[in-house]
């Protein structure tokens, strides 16, 4: 990234690095109600509903759902080649924590400022989760 992203401190959960487009989900995700072949989500009553979840960098509230049904929608997912490169939460839940960590997603929690004010879909964000740090790159 340049001298134009916007750094921000963060707390590792999973370690890690990627980057990528972002997605913004303002609810809570079942991973379950995802597609594995897509990415997808399934959910009719999520604002995403028909986005592709894959290849992206996921900011989201929390996880829905038990830990079977996370991780279930998560391993299916990665068996695909479809989980999301990185993920930023709000309220980190240990279900998700854990489903995630099964399937080796960076993974972060505590941004230093709230990031449903900074990151837009369609951002470039990096995920450093080894080193704490968040950049934002704003889609031009």
């Amino acid at each position: 990234m340049n001298e134009n992203a916007i750094s921000l401190d963060c707390r590792k959960l999973i370690g890690g690095c990627a980057e990528g487009e972002a997605i913004v989900s303002r609810e809570a995700i079942c991973f379950y109600l995802c597609d594995p072949e897509t990415g997808e989500l399934l959910d009719k009553n999520h604002h995403l509903k028909g986005k592709s979840l894959a290849n992206k960098v996921l900011l989201l509230t929390s996880g829905k759902g038990s830990s079977v049904v996370q991780l279930d929608g998560l391993f299916q997912m990665k068996e695909q080649g479809k989980l999301p490169l990185a993920m930023i939460v709000m309220d980190a839940d240990p279900v998700l924590v854990s489903s995630v960590y099964v399937v080796e997603v960076p993974l972060v929690d505590r941004v230093e400022k709230d990031p449903y004010l900074i990151i837009e879909d369609g951002d470039w964000v990096r995920v450093d989760a080894d080193k704490e740090c968040v950049l934002v790159k704003k889609k031009q």
